[in-house]
């Protein structure tokens, strides 16, 4: 299965995962919190980001004595090869779905604030040439991409929450407990696979330098983004109050649209391209994991020549009746439900069936 021309570093490693997953502060997510967490979203976050520490030791443990093998290879190694492959393929569906539902979040966002007199069907297009040719070029550009974007999007993004944070009003974040703890806990407890993320970079665990930068890298991304978006959920509080966030759709893109930076009042216009970019950099990495996965459960080699058959798929189904609008968060929620024990548990089976079977007997005491 080819993966790359070569390997990337910690640095675009860590970068990937920061625009990756430090973008879902900028879509629906907060809003599928703030549904039933309302105002104490923010301390679902923080418990979402304790329960994933669990899921994530374990597959790192796993991966501690399997160096060399992705994440499709690993299941084939622990499971068999029918049972083996059966899980990758449930990891590709559950994976092309959130890709697919990922993708037509943004191209709403985009269509519906700032092109509006867009077809998102043309928008839909524009982006799935651009991550199909990212993806196309493989790992180590997509890595470099990023780190590049990085800086600038970081920059931008904490200016408009800083701006935004000293014009809310931290009274909305009472009472502390919202709607109760048990809603709070069920909340964190059915959205956990907000980072699943974490469970599917294995599939590029091998094409990280060494193990030591994977393990590292992984926990310098985690940490950062669960504390920036936590900081993020509590200032769209701040900024609107617990008795309107729960229905807003997009509360960072509407947050930048109410503030202003002195005699700057579009402050949209620092922050939209470099978001445009971190988008295309997100999906690219996000099809490019699709595309190895498919490429790994039917052993096609040269995935490459798959990308333009899954972007039109991606496009085709995500401008489909069936993803209008209106159905994208529910589609999104249901998702996160379902996914959300698979994140918790699967790691935690794989760390056993290791154990039985061996596998940390030899355990490599010292990182190559």
């Amino acid at each position: 299965m080819k993966q790359t021309e070569g390997k990337i570093g910690i640095r675009e490693y860590v970068a990937i995962l920061l625009l990756a997953l430090g973008t879902k502060l900028t879509d629906d997510t907060p809003s599928l919190l703030y549904g039933t967490a309302k105002n104490s979203a923010w301390i679902s976050m923080l418990l979402i980001g304790i329960l994933t520490v669990v899921p994530i030791l374990f597959l790192l443990k796993v991966f501690s004595v399997h160096r060399n093998k992705n994440l499709h290879e690993l299941n084939l190694h622990l499971f068999g090869k029918v049972f083996g492959n059966i899980v990758s393929l449930g990891m590709l569906a559950f994976g092309f779905s959130a890709l697919v539902l990922d993708s037509a979040t943004y191209v709403n966002i985009i269509s519906n604030i700032y092109f509006t007199k867009t077809p998102p069907i043309a928008i839909y297009i524009i982006m799935g040439i651009v991550c199909g040719y990212g993806a196309k070029r493989g790992i180590q550009h997509i890595g470099s991409a990023a780190w590049i974007t990085l800086s600038y999007l970081k920059v931008t993004l904490a200016l408009a929450l800083f701006v935004a944070f000293t014009k809310g009003n931290s009274k909305f974040l009472f009472p502390l407990w919202g709607p109760g703890t048990k809603e709070i806990v069920k909340t964190a407890a059915s959205k956990m696979s907000i980072f699943a993320d974490f469970y599917f970079i294995g599939i590029i665990a091998p094409v990280v330098n060494s193990f030591k930068e994977f393990k590292k890298g992984t926990f310098i991304a985690f940490s950062f983004v669960l504390v920036e978006i936590t900081i993020a959920i509590i200032i769209y509080v701040m900024l609107f109050d617990f008795t309107s966030i729960e229905v807003i759709s997009y509360p960072f893109h509407e947050a930048i649209l109410y503030i202003s930076i002195g005699f700057l009042k579009n402050v949209e216009s620092i922050f939209l391209p470099f978001w445009l970019i971190a988008a295309f950099i997100r999906f690219s990495f996000y099809l490019y994991m699709v595309l190895v996965l498919f490429g790994g459960i039917f052993k096609i080699k040269e995935y490459e020549y798959l990308v333009p058959v899954m972007v039109v798929l991606i496009v085709f189904l995500g401008t489909s009746p069936q993803f209008a609008t209106y159905t994208v968060p529910y589609l999104r929620e249901q998702l996160l439900m379902i996914l959300s024990p698979i994140f918790f548990l699967l790691p935690c089976f794989m760390w056993l069936i290791a154990k039985v079977r061996g596998d940390f007997k030899n355990e490599v005491k010292k990182d190559m």
